[in-house]
């Protein structure tokens, strides 16, 4: 036996195909509204799309990778502790 679509599923699987075309919700929101929908059919419509949509997104289970370097530290660098301050700074 067939069953009928209610009009809920109808506008969320023509939601859903036009937003896979490139469509944005406004622009959506829009057209339907000028079909003659009313505007708490298109927000439930557009709440169960988003819902549907989110629950066929992959979840990722990806870890960072951790990598460690060893630094070692150059003779250009080094300062002679032997000399003020001051010497070191004003470079004498």
């Amino acid at each position: 036996m067939f069953k009928k679509k209610n009009s809920l599923t109808e506008l969320s699987e023509y939601i859903r195909k036009n937003i896979k075309k490139g469509y944005t919700k406004e622009s959506l929101k829009w057209a339907l509204l000028s079909q003659g929908y009313s505007r708490l059919e298109i927000d439930k419509a557009l709440a169960k799309t988003d819902y549907d949509l989110a629950h066929e997104a992959p979840i990722l289970r990806t870890r960072p990778e951790i990598k460690h370097e060893i630094v070692v530290e150059d003779d250009y660098m080094s300062i002679s502790p032997d000399k003020p301050f001051w010497k070191r700074w004003l470079g004498m």
